[in-house]
């Protein structure tokens, strides 16, 4: 048999494999959080990882552990339970579903553009994805009250089904290709509006800021803004490859005379495409930004910025604070 690696002496199970301040870094670390395999891991063993991640975090590390055992451990914990709240996330809104969720929507979305109730079905279905997802992964120190979720969700929706369907009538005269992008101005129409709405508790009240040692500083309402942002953005990303490249691909086959005859595998072969495309982008738009956001302490609301100031004079230059996924 093979001898596993002991612990090493100081093992720290919540330092990072790798640097988090370069894009590689990021990418190497979200390549290993969201894969998709992780979410057929049985929901007992997902319960022995966290154990295992919190009795290391205390000290206790069981007799005979390897280091190779409490990585992957780390590995299932940060895949589904959420990195504020230690709570078990949904199935639905993990990182690590994006790529079999996202690539069955996206899929379906790029293939049934052509007729408006097709196209009303599946954006629907798209934000209903979208709002477990951004619920999911918000900052769990900014409740949101049921109200707000159903605000969020539908102006969301609205959002996406206006820019999809006065699209899809605008283009019916215009090239084809052009038809088929408008599944992606729809997503990204309704990804401007449903992750700002769906986390609107941040931007009111601010998010919790700590210094480099996670000592709490106050709220922001500026971060919040950052933050959120910062997502917007990485979303769209992650859509935009899919949704932009794949409809091009799928143009140009379209015109061989034995994609004419197989008519009927042309949703199945979007979707697995979308899958191809998601494995790498879900991952690369995770890792932008850093997941442990910073501010420079004079971009910070005046008042808040005097409060630390007067608190901690110039021992703080910068605050921190976890902009979501």
């Amino acid at each position: 048999y093979t001898k596993m690696a002991t612990v090493s002496l100081g093992f720290n199970i919540d330092s990072p494999r790798w640097d988090q301040s370069t894009f590689v870094g990021r990418l190497k670390h979200f390549l290993n959080i969201t894969d998709p395999r992780t979410v057929l891991v049985p929901e007992e063993e997902l319960d022995r990882a966290k154990a295992l991640v919190e009795g290391c975090r205390a000290g206790l590390v069981p007799p005979g552990s390897s280091q190779e055992q409490l990585l992957y451990a780390k590995k299932l914990y940060d895949s589904a339970f959420h990195p504020d709240s230690g709570e078990k996330m949904n199935f639905i809104g993990r990182m690590s579903f994006q790529v079999p969720g996202g690539m069955a929507i996206t899929g379906c979305m790029l293939q049934f553009y052509r007729t408006v109730p097709a196209v009303v079905f599946w954006q629907w279905v798209n934000q209903s994805f979208n709002a477990f997802v951004n619920y999911t992964n918000r900052n769990a120190a900014s409740p949101i009250s049921l109200r707000q979720i159903g605000v969020a969700y539908v102006t969301a929706t609205g959002a996406a089904l206006a820019t999809a369907v006065g699209l899809n009538l605008y283009t019916k005269r215009a090239p084809p290709l052009l038809a088929r992008w408008v599944p992606f101005a729809a997503v990204a129409a309704a990804n401007c509006v449903n992750i700002p709405m769906m986390r609107q508790q941040e931007i009111i009240n601010g998010i919790t800021m700590t210094d480099e040692n996670n000592n709490e500083l106050g709220r922001s309402r500026r971060a919040a803004v950052k933050g959120i942002a910062q997502v917007v953005l990485s979303r769209i990303t992650m859509a935009a490859p899919g949704m932009i490249i794949l409809p091009i691909i799928m143009e140009r086959l379209e015109k061989f005379t034995f994609m004419q005859r197989i008519r009927v595998l042309h949703g199945p072969l979007q979707v697995l495409l979308c899958g191809g495309f998601l494995l790498f982008m879900v991952p690369a738009a995770c890792a932008l930004f850093p997941q442990r956001c910073s501010l420079a302490l004079a971009d910070l609301e005046v008042e808040l910025r005097d409060s630390i100031m007067a608190k901690h004079g110039d021992k703080v230059m910068r605050v921190y604070f976890n902009k979501g996924l």
